[in-house]
């Protein structure tokens, strides 16, 4: 009988886009296995384009203490073997206990794990350095690219090369060259979001560079992308008019990117797309970046005190505008 493993990974967007590399290696190293995914809502049809698991359930992450004992009791019915824990949070370390008294092999960092995740710097280092570490760890990537900057970006060709028209830019009414603007971040951190004017004072340069302007964001974003289209007339708002394989799908023939340090960043960086992205002091880049093929940052204080020309200035020096010198 083939055996039966559990991944584990609520959220968020960008964390989940770097699981992907981790989550094919789970599959490679148990090819026979039933691998269960446990998530939330809107990761789902995300890793379900994947093809790595048999099964995807959706309740994580819940609210009331009837779900909570209703989930731990789906959990114990299923007798997984073991359990790739790559959220590494005290939620899902929770799990390892309520699994008890039959607790399959455990890789993560719960107290008791049979295969813990032994970096000492794993606070201290890259998402992707650090999944690579613990699945080395665990015993299935001996060769694991450990070193700071050696693990890869995210393979997203899954997503990119769905032919359905809705996955190409015309359905969006975008023609190339077009750049994409991500001037969203967590409601929670507004010293994350570059301001919404200076978004429009881009966008309007890169417009009379001959790049066609598209904003990318959810409900949040209207706000921010009715202030870049006043800035830039006929900049096209993108905002709560795309799913993740779309963005994806977008950023593989943009021709440049600039956004915030937020989920679809990260999407837009693994497609490939030449892309900056901001940071200010309240996030460590070196710990969670988005990284792709062509991306680059720029971190200062504060992003309300980033100046349109600085940034200008970053797509020259680090080659990301089309017929720019890197």
């Amino acid at each position: 009988m083939s055996s039966r493993i559990l991944v584990i990974k609520f959220a968020a967007l960008g964390d989940v886009v770097q699981a992907i590399g981790p989550m094919r290696r789970i599959r490679a190293a148990h090819p026979e296995a039933e691998i269960t995914l446990l998530t939330t809502p809107p990761y789902s049809p995300l890793v379900e384009t994947l093809g790595v698991f048999d099964r995807i359930w959706t309740d994580g992450r819940p609210k009331r203490l009837r779900d909570t004992l209703a989930m731990v009791a789906r959990l114990r019915r299923a007798r997984f073997d073991r359990v790739y824990d790559l959220q590494t949070s005290s939620r899902s370390s929770f799990l390892h206990k309520a699994l008890w008294p039959r607790i399959p092999e455990w890789s993560g960092i719960a107290l008791g794990a049979s295969h813990p995740d032994r970096n000492p710097d794993r606070t201290r280092v890259h998402t992707l350095e650090r999944q690579a570490s613990q699945l080395k760890d665990a015993g299935i990537w001996p060769d694991a690219p450990t070193a700071p900057g050696t693990a890869p970006a995210p393979d997203l060709s899954f997503l990119v090369n769905d032919p359905r028209p809705e996955r190409s830019p015309a359905y969006f009414g975008l023609s190339e060259p077009y750049a994409l603007l991500v001037p969203g971040a967590s409601a929670r951190r507004p010293g994350k979001r570059w301001p919404a004017a200076r978004y429009g004072e881009l966008a309007a340069r890169l417009q009379g560079q001959g790049l066609q302007v598209a904003v990318i964001g959810g409900a949040l974003e209207r706000e921010a992308a009715a202030v870049i289209a006043a800035a830039a007339h006929g900049a096209v708002d993108l905002t709560t008019k795309t799913d993740f394989a779309q963005i994806a799908a977008l950023g593989v023939r943009a021709a440049l990117a600039v956004g915030n340090d937020t989920g679809p960043s990260h999407l837009i960086a693994a497609a490939g797309a030449p892309m900056l992205v901001l940071f200010s002091s309240e996030s460590q880049p070196e710990l969670c970046a988005p990284r792709g093929a062509r991306t680059a940052i720029l971190q200062v204080a504060r992003l309300a005190d980033l100046e349109t020309d600085r940034v200008s200035e970053a797509l020259y020096e680090y080659g990301l505008l089309p017929g720019a010198k890197s």
